[in-house]
């Protein structure tokens, strides 16, 4: 069994009603209803629904964690209520009554929020680079990039073609575009150049 998790945050189903589990994740969103607890804790893989009741003895630390933080929870898969039920995502009819928590990593107070999608100056993104790849926009458009790139390959491979990966350092070339040049660890004063396309090296396969 995985350390962090028995299943993922993305996985879990009505039809695993009744198991034990434990999840890892980053804290999405916190609220607080009639003094019960809500999480929704958040992977690679998708949202799971948290709850946590004001008797367990970790209450006050887990409400007072900063969204981001990232956690371990064990507890039993239940059945939402009708009325509770959220149809926005795969594991909307099920919750995880929580038992036990443990904190991995405590976040510090955020430049921006994560679970919005707002706009902010891109110097601000850029300097936080991966906390902006952690939105959810973001996140779909890497996974987009990642399936049509393995949808590509296999299209081609399977019509006879062959994936090379040419250098990613060379000489520095006479070509017209300026080069961007590497210095040298190993002999001094000299300088790699980053290959400004990869035509050269395939010509010679």
């Amino acid at each position: 069994m995985h350390p962090f998790r028995t299943h993922t945050c993305g996985q879990l189903r009505k039809e695993d009603v009744g198991q034990n589990v434990k999840l890892s994740g980053w804290v999405h969103r916190k609220r607080d209803h009639g003094g019960v607890l809500f999480y929704d804790l958040r992977d690679h893989y998708g949202i799971t629904q948290i709850v946590i009741n004001p008797d367990k003895d970790f209450f006050d630390e887990a409400e007072h964690l900063r969204l981001e933080s990232v956690v371990t929870v064990e507890g039993a898969v239940v059945a939402r209520d009708g009325d509770t039920v959220n149809p926005d995502i795969a594991t909307g009819e099920i919750e995880i009554d929580c038992q036990k928590f443990h904190v991995e990593s405590e976040a510090d107070q955020l430049p921006f929020p994560v679970n919005q999608e707002l706009e902010y100056p891109e110097d601000v993104r850029l300097a936080n680079r991966f906390l902006d790849l952690r939105k959810e926009r973001l996140h779909k458009n890497m996974l987009l990039r990642s399936q049509v790139a393995q949808l590509t390959r296999k299209h081609m491979t399977e019509r006879g073609f062959t994936e090379y990966h040419t250098p990613i350092l060379t000489s520095s070339s006479p070509e017209g575009a300026r080069d961007y040049l590497v210095p040298s660890r190993v002999y001094p004063g000299h300088f790699y150049a980053l290959p400004q396309a990869p035509q050269q090296f395939k010509q010679l396969l």
